[in-house]
């Protein structure tokens, strides 16, 4: 295959590939059902992506054999990222059995893409920290910030800037509604770390949050639409309304249906919304993959 300088990098035992459009189907998801397959979304402008090549790479040939990895150029194949929702790069998707089932966004550090692929061949991970972050995102998916929180406390009094963690608490603090002590979690991390994907995802969150206290209650908001099915005001109010009660596959379709009935409405509004869901979702969280696929198939139907 081409690098991203165009140098040869045909290597690891046919584990890494460049992919097209045309060869997606056969590359990704068929080749899913046999093992993981990682999708690396790519440009040759992004800075990242050379940061995150070789890192991939490694540890892909490390996994020997558990896990393979395609490369796609989104400029030359936009069709793919484009009907995924991807929206900005590096992005990595993990295919299993034919459909998306993990990931991530940026140029993370080795240990993590490690941890990743570990958590993917459902290997044991061995380093104490990162079980704690895996136990810590568990119990904040599940509804049980407190508990999340102190294991993020426990991660964050061995290494006070772990970014990861310091973001995870910001999210706990999001999740139990208060807004200021997470602003003052989110102000500790360092100005080269604020771009790192697990701080986007905390501050899309912390935004949303903030939105949602403006919009007015989930039942008067449900009455104006019902009202009104064409006040896309009300409906989008009531999407932010929805995805702070943690109703996010009603929130998902309240945003899906200004979507499908006016996609240039608030100039691209409801789109770029959902946008910021799945980035305060994250990139593995099941109402994101699913959004993403109802995005792709009003999109590019």
């Amino acid at each position: 295959m081409l690098g991203l300088g165009g140098e040869s990098t045909a290597s690891g035992g046919g584990a890494i590939k460049d992919a097209t459009t045309q060869s997606f189907m056969t590359d990704v998801i068929e080749e899913s059902k046999n093992q993981p397959v990682l999708v690396d979304f790519w440009a040759p402008w992004c800075g990242p992506c050379k940061q995150l090549t070789p890192v991939l790479e490694k540890a892909v040939k490390a996994a020997k054999g558990k896990v393979k990895l395609v490369k796609m150029d989104i400029d030359k194949n936009p069709e793919i990222p484009g009907q995924m929702g991807i929206q900005s790069i590096p992005a990595v998707i993990a295919f299993s059995n034919g459909q998306p089932v993990d990931g991530f966004m940026g140029a993370l550090p080795e240990s993590q893409v490690m941890t990743f692929l570990e958590r993917l061949t459902k290997g044991k991970i061995g380093d104490e920290d990162a079980d704690l972050l895996l136990a810590a995102e568990e119990a904040l998916a599940d509804g049980s910030p407190a508990e999340a929180a102190d294991l993020y406390a426990q991660i964050l009094a061995k290494d006070s800037g772990n970014v990861v963690a310091l973001a995870g608490l910001a999210r706990c603090y999001v999740a139990t509604g208060n807004i200021e002590q997470a602003e003052k979690t989110l102000a500790i991390v360092p100005e080269a770390k604020q771009n790192d994907a697990a701080v986007t995802a905390a501050r899309a969150a912390l935004d949303l949050a903030v939105q949602a206290k403006s919009v007015g209650p989930i039942d008067d908001l449900q009455k104006k639409v019902a009202a009104d099915p064409l006040d896309h005001q009300a409906r989008f109010d009531l999407a932010a309304a929805l995805n702070a009660a943690g109703k996010r596959d009603e929130a998902t379709d309240h945003l899906l249906a200004i979507v499908k009935r006016d996609r240039k409405w608030n100039e691209d509004g409801a789109r770029k919304q959902l946008v910021q869901f799945f980035e305060a979702w994250g990139a593995t969280d099941p109402a994101t993959l699913e959004g993403r696929k109802k995005l792709s198939s009003i999109l590019f139907s």
